[in-house]
């Protein structure tokens, strides 16, 4: 199973820099942003290394609530990335208002025997 850890706080900077925190080099991880980069954010340096070089796959959709407005969008993202699951996937929330309805339909089936909810982190 997939371990997800579903990352919340007030800005995307602190989002992605508690995700770039934790972040294992050589990993192959997995990060769903929901918005807009914010100028200074660390994941943005991934951008920039040669394309032989180790990189988190970055998939950023548009900000809305993921469990509400967003979960179409979501759930073709996760798809598209469970094709090829990953080590680790974090996902980053604009809103933590809903974080419990994601993670109740982030538990249902068909994820719920492919993903392993962890621990919130809280940037």
């Amino acid at each position: 199973m997939l371990p997800v850890t579903l990352v919340t706080g007030p800005g995307a900077a602190l989002r992605e820099r508690a995700i770039a925190a934790r972040l294992e080099q050589g990993s192959d991880t997995a990060i769903i942003l929901e918005g807009l980069a914010e100028a200074g954010s660390p994941l943005a340096d991934f951008a920039d290394l040669p394309p032989d070089a180790w990189r988190p796959a970055i998939h950023r959709i548009a900000p809305g609530c993921l469990c509400c407005a967003g979960n179409l969008v979501l759930r073709v993202t996760l798809n598209r990335i469970l094709r090829r699951p990953p080590a680790q996937l974090f996902i980053s929330l604009a809103d933590p208002a809903h974080v419990g309805q994601l993670r109740a339909s982030l538990s249902a089936a068909p994820y719920d025997t492919l993903l392993c909810l962890g621990a919130d982190l809280a940037a």
